[in-house]
């Protein structure tokens, strides 16, 4: 199997130990599953393409094949847990894991569920970085630098994500925002606008998980947390993580999770000396008890929602 499918399983088989999930014959029966993905398998998509072009479509290896497709991760995952029921893949960007996780929610409308597993993931391979270079998205080499003004580009990166919703748990999604698409960078900020008018609480220094990333993402969710988020502490994992597009998504929402479980965050890494928006590492007064999570993909989509205590 290819990377993106065993980074897709290792991080939903941690999700199901994480909650004390055992899944036996009656529980895998109540149990969805939802996968994001952006970029696909590209190492296998890359060997599978490059005998055809090189000795002709009849070296086209049915081994290579079914790695190629977007929702081979999903279907070793639910092979390996015995889900024979309701699986899905969803293929877009950056935004892509909060709408597999609205997907999610809907799907736990239900009655027949008890859980839905929603995992991402990403593999990275040259052919991917070169791609990502020619649209003057990357940087050279790290770090990624947030917020800075001009953008320097991001770094790219690989592995997975999972989450486990269920109809009671510690932390609660409150509202999933489902975001949309943008053509233009002044779209984006719009989006963003809308997102935050939607999601901004009367309640004192929430937090701000944001998807900045070294890109020109990062001065659009910047102008929006000003206005919206203001007293928020503000953090985004890419300078430590990468850019890992789907997975990002989900890993956005453990550190929010994880954030407001423990009441910590990491340093905030690689931020300018003059920025302007509050971080934190602990809370100042007040316990933390809403986040919000702000993703903006690179490919035009966009998409919030906010979690609580």
């Amino acid at each position: 199997s290819s990377a993106i499918s065993r980074f897709a399983v290792v991080a939903g088989l941690a999700a199901l130990r994480d909650a004390g999930i055992e899944l036996d014959a009656a529980a895998t029966a109540r149990t969805a599953l939802v996968f994001a993905i952006s970029n696909g398998g590209v190492i296998y998509t890359k060997r599978f393409f490059h005998e055809i072009v090189k000795s002709g479509a009849q070296a086209a290896s049915p081994l290579l094949f079914p790695e190629t497709v977007f929702n081979a991760p999903a279907s070793h995952l639910a092979a390996i847990l015995g889900i024979t029921g309701a699986s899905y893949t969803l293929v877009g960007d950056g935004a892509v894991g909060i709408l597999a996780l609205k997907m999610a929610e809907d799907l736990m409308a239900n009655p027949d569920l008890d859980r839905c597993l929603v995992v991402g993931a990403e593999e990275v391979d040259w052919l991917l970085c070169d791609a990502y270079r020619q649209w003057r998205l990357l940087r050279p080499a790290p770090p990624i630098a947030p917020f800075a003004r001009p953008a320097r580009g991001t770094v790219l990166s690989e592995g997975a994500g999972a989450v486990l919703l269920a109809r009671e748990g510690a932390i609660a999604i409150e509202r999933v925002h489902p975001g949309g698409n943008f053509a233009r960078q002044r779209e984006l900020v719009r989006r963003l606008e809308e997102i935050g008018a939607d999601l901004a609480d009367d309640e004192r220094s929430p937090l701000l998980i944001a998807s900045a990333n070294g890109t020109f993402v990062d001065a659009a969710e910047q102008r929006v947390a000003k206005k919206y988020f203001a007293d928020a502490a503000i953090y985004t994992v890419k300078p430590a993580l990468g850019e890992s597009v789907a997975a990002g998504g989900i890993w956005q929402v453990i550190c929010a999770a994880q954030a407001l479980r423990k009441q910590e965050l990491p340093p905030l890494l690689g931020a300018p000396l003059d920025f302007d928006l509050t971080t934190a590492e602990k809370p100042a007064e007040a316990r933390w008890r809403r986040a919000v999570v702000t993703t903006c993909g690179l490919n035009q989509q966009v998409a919030a929602l906010a979690l609580r205590v």
